[in-house]
């Protein structure tokens, strides 16, 4: 979605993404358990985030950063290729952040001060 008003250049466009931005949170409840996947990579990533270890982890995000620029560089110059590799290695780097974290979480959740406590 960060890439769709960089490509069209709308002001529109990138004020409905940073309501969607501003809603999520709050939409969206917190989660009822600790089963899925998801919450528990997102409460890992809270842990993580206070105790900001120098880790894989570290490594992973910087360069899902990383591609995360070279895709928003490609969106602005409107090349579709690039844009597009740039995304897919950068989704495929956040899913390996959010694997780390959510093993991040399941090591350290009871050093943690949450609603899951």
């Amino acid at each position: 979605m960060v890439l769709v008003p960089v490509w069209t250049r709308s002001r529109r466009h990138a004020v409905v993404v940073g309501v969607w931005f501003a809603l999520n949170p709050v939409v969206f409840p917190a989660p009822a358990d600790q089963r899925a996947w998801a919450t528990r990579a997102m409460l890992g990533e809270e842990l993580w985030i206070v105790a900001r270890p120098k880790d894989a982890a570290l490594a992973v995000n910087a360069a899902a950063t990383g591609a995360g620029l070279v895709a928003l560089v490609a969106a602005r110059r409107r090349r579709p290729v690039p844009a597009g590799a740039a995304t897919v290695a950068q989704m495929l780097l956040l899913l390996v952040y959010w694997e780390l974290m959510a093993r991040y979480f399941e090591a350290h959740r009871d050093a943690g001060e949450g609603w899951w406590s």
